[in-house]
Parts: C-alpha cells; sequence; structure tokens
C-alpha cells in the first residue's frame, strides 16, 4: 500500500473517532448541538428530544465508536508494518468495516432513518477505496510466505 493509501487508511480511523466524540458530547444539553443537526439533517420528521437514556445511550455509544476507532487504528497500523504479510489482517478488518455498515444501515433503514444509508455508503467507500487501490487483499505470492501464522 502506498504512503497515500497508508496515511488516508489511519486518517480514516480517526475520523471515525471523531464521529464517537460527537456521539459521547450528546450526554450533556449543552455539548449535544452536533448531534441535533445530524438527527435533524438524518429524519427532520422526528424531533430530536432526548431524555436521560437517550443521552445515557449516545454517550456509551461514542465512548465505544471511539473505542473502536482505536482498534481499527491499531489494528491498520500492524497491517502496514506486516506489509506483503498482512492480508489476514485486512480481511479481518474490512470484515469488521462490512459488518458495521450493513446492520447499521439495516437499522437505519429500518427505524426511518434511511437517509443514514448516504453517509454509511459514503464511509464505507472510503475505507474500501484503499483496500482496492493497495491491494492489500491479493493473496501473497507463494515465494513470499513460506509458513504464514494464522492471525485468527
Amino acid at each position: 500500500m502506498s504512503r497515500f493509501w497508508r496515511t488516508w487508511t489511519i486518517g480514516w480511523c480517526w475520523a471515525v473517532g471523531g464521529f464517537g466524540v460527537i456521539l459521547a458530547a450528546s450526554a450533556f444539553e449543552a455539548t449535544d448541538g452536533p448531534t441535533r443537526w445530524l438527527f435533524g439533517l438524518l429524519n427532520n420528521r422526528v424531533a430530536f428530544d432526548p431524555d436521560a437514556h437517550t443521552q445515557f445511550s449516545l454517550a456509551v455509544l461514542g465512548a465505544v465508536t471511539i473505542g473502536w476507532s482505536l482498534t481499527l487504528l491499531a489494528a491498520v497500523q500492524a497491517a502496514h508494518q506486516l506489509g506483503d504479510q498482512a492480508r489476514s489482517v485486512w480481511i479481518l478488518i474490512t470484515s469488521s468495516v462490512v459488518v458495521w455498515y450493513v446492520i447499521d444501515t439495516a437499522l437505519s433503514l429500518a427505524t426511518g432513518f434511511g437517509l443514514n444509508a448516504i453517509p454509511n455508503t459514503l464511509f464505507l467507500m472510503a475505507f474500501l477505496l484503499p483496500i482496492i487501490r493497495g491491494d492489500v487483499l491479493k493473496s501473497p505470492s507463494r515465494a513470499a510466505t513460506a509458513s504464514p501464522e494464522r492471525v485468527w
């Protein structure tokens, strides 16, 4: 993977974390402005009026998202260090992103927030672009993998 795509994937991980910060900020009325804007954008027919349970849930979701971004960052950096031997790591990272996408998008559609499929799809494409362009999912040559160790 080129230096450009390496930087791109690391930036993508930080963007996931930034979204987590926005969600975590929903815990307090004084800092929930970005979340209110986001909910209005995704479904302006439903007013965003969070009660204590919603604030707690969004704050926890934000914390989980921040944690996921740091886990993704660690995995991406490890994959970059493994170079041509990182195929199995990239498969797991890509699987985690695709699983998120399928579940999040399906639930968004089912709960009346179908417009969330648009940023989800853009976010997925922003992840897949360097994966596809960097050829990290292709099988390494047999010569380069005398006895590969399974990561999973």
